[in-house]
């Protein structure tokens, strides 16, 4: 007992005494006692805390990591874009340790030196440190792997970035921050700069001991590089460095897909066999598996397929069909096959249950197939669903977006070749082969129906137990629950399914209870057809033309054209379609041979066409760009004699032709720029002769329309109305979809309800100075502005829609209105003048009112600051009606400095008077005192009217 007594109170005497030693320890300190106090402390308490944080936070995210296991995965998980977050709040605390390590216990003071002794090489470099903590170090590197794996790559760039010039004589601790940094910058795709890094590094003396984070430098950047085969030797090096089992079993895949990649196929197969050997999730596992599949098919495609098949035929499987038959798919390509490969592609897309990133894949690579072989409807079925399951970054995914906004404009065309191709072939045969043709649609259809019907039961079956899975209490959601349906996947997958079993699949378009989409309107045709039909044919047409069960002949014998005006119907629609697929299949696909098969039938099979003329244009330009001069030079001889006086004979014999096809778009902008110069200057003969230039040189030019705006209002300018509405008319008819067309609308509108032209400038540079064209209802009658003040008058803020937040300012305003004015109602209403927004503020009697709103609003620092970009008016409601027509806004503003600025303001508080009261006469207030009447009609918080806010709506934006 004695003894342990003695034992207990020296060590109690110890930590004392150590105690009292550090007690006197600061970091403006450098001395051994200090050094090792600061590092103990880092260590074991902040440092501590941080990197346990930091390891919850690569478990969490090596837990949520998903990878694409379609394409190359990358080296670290973060490379994911979406496993970027995860794990993140562990991160930040990890940093929020970090710095709170390096700001308490870093030492930068310098330790003292006995001049008198001699300083060797080691010596200077430790009295040159710039960090003398000899623990701190590994505070930053945390600090940046932290921001690393959190993505903040450009934060941990700077992090690294100053530990290599914090630690510039200190090897092991240079190469570790250098090599994080080299990460860094390839993450960021900034490639030159981790080249720099890496040439550098190579260059100077590596620590050992900085070996194993180079090795992962060097393969990252190789891979991202898309260097392959420099990348191999230093991804094994890697896999040997690993201790996780998940992140060693994803470098064993990245490898397995390095030397797929490399044509080394038994290397790939067998790192794809080492994925299993480290025990990884399932998900990680069965694409490994798969992956050996098609590497090993080259030989033995068959055996490898029935693999695949026996997989998909697992209940294991079943959230992974698409994989599996994505897989069938690319082994029949690499056999040619691309019937099968087909065939095994369209059944992975039904029997996927995931809308993921490789049912994308999977649709994209289909769609690929299908456009290489001009089978268009279905590749933008693909292109269409994949655009929506695939990421933006992807480097294709441009070229995606932008096949599918080419067929979404083309398939129209070539569905209705098709569909009148065979309405017409089908009235042309003989009844029985043509009920047999029926027959086949039908017994297809139901073999249709048949085999949705079928994926639809199996898909809600897996869905079903997949819910009873994850959640087995889980009930079917009453109405009266309080959420909203689509907020409950489980609700909506099982009203998806209920629709489906009672309609099949349905596209979301117009008559989408129709699962035949064939049938054509031919009211017109069948109108004119039917006159001669007796009473008793015109009942069994009409009891024809209500069929509608397509497993019935009827049905479709009902869209067949019989007659003639119905095949003329058809006809019109294949002329139409043939034209403008041929010049989509020119102009943005670049697919020659079917354009000039589309163009070729079009020009043979319908000589009298009306838009012929421009068949053979395009012809044309066609064989000049296949170089078969022979044939354009036919085509040009053929429009200079059967259409003499087309425009595009006209375009191709003009002599300027060869010029303006190289430099034409810079010409036409420099003379319209010329011409708008000449019109502002009211030059109307330099405004004639270059729109005439412009219709010479350039008849189907981008600026023609503005040509013929500007013309024709430079001719209101001379007094010729007709003219000028002879070149309205032109603009509106001829270019609907001009930006200078829906003026010319106007002003041919108010012409047409009886208002007479007179001319008015019209800058479309200038939006303030900006007036329509002048209109009136009687020619004798002058509009001037208003300056009565005891009228209803408006405060007005008129802006461009891009300088301000609309929503805002609106909901601001809004909300001072209400808090300010109690007894007042105000209006608000925003409308659009000439691409001007108006906001405007309503419910003033009298001009005196509306000046005193103004100027209390501007008092407010808050609103003034919103209203900056704003330009303010004071405005009756009579004078309003003429800005923007006679007046511009400018003009209005001259008026109002004239006329209403001067007057003097009544000093009664106004807007403190109910709406509804009688107000007394402006000169009498100017005699009453201002507190006296305030008392006299402030009204109780009670009775304050609810504020309006009418005609918006605030939207997401704001919220």
């Amino acid at each position: 007992m004695h003894r342990r007594v003695r034992i207990i109170g020296f060590q109690w005497l110890i930590a004392a005494s150590c105690v009292l030693a550090i007690s006197g320890c600061s970091t403006q300190k450098n001395t051994a006692q200090s050094r090792w106090w600061h590092s103990f402390n880092a260590r074991y308490n902040t440092y501590f805390n941080g990197s346990q944080a930091f390891i919850e936070g690569n478990l969490e995210k090596e837990k949520g990591n998903k990878d694409n296991y379609t394409e190359l995965i990358p080296l670290y998980m973060v490379g994911n874009k979406q496993s970027r977050d995860i794990g993140k709040s562990q991160y930040d605390r990890t940093i929020e340790k970090c710095e709170k390590a390096i700001h308490q216990h870093s030492i930068k003071a310098k330790p003292e030196w006995d001049n008198s002794k001699r300083k060797t090489p080691k010596d200077r470099e430790w009295l040159g440190r710039r960090e003398y903590n000899p623990f701190i170090w590994k505070a930053w590197l945390l600090m940046g792997k932290a921001q690393f794996q959190k993505g903040a790559f450009d934060e941990a760039a700077a992090t690294f970035s100053y530990m290599t010039r914090l630690y510039q004589t200190q090897p092991l601790m240079n190469g570790l921050a250098r090599a994080w940094l080299a990460k860094c910058y390839t993450e960021l795709g900034w490639k030159y700069d981790a080249e720099d890094v890496i040439r550098n590094m190579s260059r100077d003396s590596m620590d050992f001991r900085a070996v194993k984070d180079w090795d992962y430098t060097y393969a990252n950047y190789y891979i991202r590089q898309g260097d392959y085969q420099k990348a191999a030797p230093y991804l094994r090096k890697v896999i040997k460095h690993e201790r996780r089992n998940i992140q060693r079993a994803r470098e064993w895949f990245l490898m397995g897909q390095i030397q797929k990649l490399l044509g080394n196929r038994d290397e790939a197969y067998r790192a794809f066999g080492k994925v299993a050997g480290c025990h990884p999730p399932y998900e990680l596992q069965f694409n490994a598996r798969i992956a050996q599949t098609e590497v090993a098919a080259s030989n033995n495609s068959r055996q490898m397929i029935g693999k695949l098949r026996r997989m998909a035929a697992s209940d294991n499987n079943t959230e992974y069909l698409d994989q599996v038959y994505y897989a069938i798919g690319n082994i029949h390509m690499t056999q040619r096959d691309t019937t099968e490969a087909i065939a095994a592609y369209e059944k992975g897309c039904r029997r996927s249950t995931r809308n993921g990133i490789e049912k994308g894949v999977l649709l994209l690579t289909l769609g690929n197939i299908y456009w290489a072989k001009d089978m268009f409807a279905d590749a933008q079925r693909c292109y269409g669903e994949a655009i929506g399951l695939l990421d933006k970054e992807r480097t294709d995914y441009e070229e995606l977006s932008r096949r599918s906004r080419i067929l979404d404009e083309l398939v129209p065309y070539t569905n209705t070749i098709q569909l009148q191709d065979s309405l017409l072939a089908l009235a042309a045969m003989p009844e029985a082969e043509r009920n047999k043709a029926i027959d086949r649609v039908i017994n297809e259809l139901k073999k249709k129906e048949k085999e949705e019907q079928y994926a639809l039961l199996e898909q809600e079956t897996i869905t079903a137990n997949a819910d009873m899975n994850l959640n087995p209490t889980i009930s079917t959601p009453s109405a009266t629950s309080g959420g909203w349906y689509f907020y409950n996947p489980t609700a909506v997958s099982q009203g998806k399914a209920s629709f489906q079993r009672q309609w099949g699949k349905r596209e979301n378009i117009d008559n989408w209870q129709r699962i035949n989409q064939t049938v054509i309107s031919l009211d017109s045709d069948t109108k004119e057809s039917s006159e001669g039909m007796d009473v008793q044919e015109k009942a069994i047409a009409s009891t024809d033309s209500m069929a509608t069960n397509p497993h019935q002949r009827e049905y479709y014998l009902a869209q067949i054209p019989f007659t003639a005006g119905q095949q003329a119907a058809c006809h019109d629609l294949l002329k139409d379609a043939l034209l403008h697929a041929g010049i989509i299949l020119k102009d943005k696909m670049d697919n020659l041979r079917l354009c000039e098969k589309h163009l070729g039938r079009l020009t043979k099979d319908y000589p009298d066409y009306e838009h012929l003329d421009e068949a053979w244009y395009h012809l044309y330009l066609l064989y000049l760009r296949q170089g078969d001069n022979l044939k354009a030079d036919n085509c040009l001889t053929h429009l200079k004699a059967n259409h003499p006086n087309s425009e595009w004979t006209t375009l191709l014999t003009d002599p300027y032709y060869v010029e303006n096809a190289k430099f034409g778009e810079h010409i036409e902008d420099s003379l319209y720029a010329t011409t708008y110069e000449a019109f502002k200057d009211s030059r109307a003969d330099v405004v004639k002769a270059n729109t005439a230039l412009s219709e010479k040189r350039f008849p189907q030019g981008s600026n023609r329309a503005k040509f013929l705006f500007i013309d024709g209002l430079s001719r209101l300018n001379d007094g010729d109305g007709d003219g000028c509405m002879s070149r309205l008319q032109e603009v509106v008819e001829r270019f609907p979809e001009s930006e200078v067309s829906p003026l010319a609308g106007m002003i041919i509108k108010g012409v047409k309800e009886g208002r007479r032209l007179h001319g008015g400038k019209f800058d479309i540079g200038d939006v303030w100075t900006m007036r329509s064209i002048t209109l009136t209802h009687d020619s004798t009658s002058v509009d001037t502005l208003s300056t009565e003040r005891n009228q209803q008058f408006l405060f007005m803020l008129v802006y461009q829609p891009d300088s301000v937040s609309e929503n805002q300012l609106l909901f601001e305003l809004a909300r001072y209105n209400f808090t300010n004015f109690l007894v007042r109602n105000f209006e608000l209403q925003i409308d659009e003048d000439n691409g001007l927004h108006r906001m405007m503020v309503s419910g003033f009697l009298s001009y005196d009112e509306a000046t005193q709103y103004a100027r209390q609003l501007y008092a407010s620092n808050q609103m003034k600051e919103m209203l900056k970009q704003c330009r303010s008016l004071i405005i009756s409601n009579a004078n309003l009606a003429l800005i923007g027509r006679q007046f511009s806004y400018d003009e209005y503003q001259q008026f109002y400095e004239k006329e209403f600025a001067p007057m003097q303001i009544s000093k009664e508080r106004l807007l403190l008077i109910p709406e509804n009261m009688e107000q007394p006469d402006i000169e009498e207030m100017d005699t009453i005192d201002e507190q006296e009447e305030q008392d006299e009609f402030m009204p109780q918080k009670s009775q304050q009217p609810q504020q309006q806010v009418k005609d918006f709506d605030f939207g997401d934006d704001f919220w």
